[in-house]
């Protein structure tokens, strides 16, 4: 056992953890983040999403002990300072892309992704960029429109031309 650190949402932390400590455990029980979800166990779901160094990764594919001296950003860190959401955050409340809100963490964080990628992304993109993220409850539809608002685009529209 040892000590990690690394960035998180812009905070220099560190705690002790196993070498085989996963970068999801090490956020939900070592620095009590509860916002990455851990669905799986078989990094399928995309609910672990989070991003290192910029990049979206599977924080239950990653052990914490590749993060260290890292930055990380979990679904805690996408808020302001002062709390209020995300461009990413409310158009995920506005179009009611969520429904029990376990995948939601790792959707936003796709979601984000995708848009620094891709500004204004159409929906077969859309669609083929969030497959790794399982959601069992909304159908995907207001997900997809969330992402059309997030990107600044008028989703009754986007959808239309689909």
């Amino acid at each position: 056992m040892g000590e990690i650190a690394m960035t998180v949402n812009g905070k220099e932390v560190a705690a002790e953890a196993e070498d085989r400590t996963l970068l999801v455990e090490f956020l939900r029980e070592g620095l009590g983040l509860t916002g990455t979800h851990l669905g799986c166990d078989t990094s399928q779901c995309g609910a672990c999403l989070v991003h290192v160094d910029g990049a979206l990764v599977k924080s239950c594919a990653m052990f914490a002990a590749e993060a260290a001296g890292r930055e990380v950003t979990t679904i805690e860190g996408m808020a302001g300072k002062d709390g209020t959401l995300s461009p990413v955050q409310a158009a995920f409340r506005d179009q009611h892309g969520l429904q029990c809100g376990f995948c939601t963490p790792g959707m936003v964080m796709a979601t984000a992704a995708l848009l620094q990628e891709d500004p204004a992304p159409d929906v077969p993109r859309i669609r083929a960029y969030l497959q790794g993220n399982i959601c069992r409850c909304t159908g995907y539809h207001n997900i997809v429109r969330a992402v059309l608002q997030a990107s600044g685009q008028d989703p009754d529209r986007a959808l239309a031309a689909e």
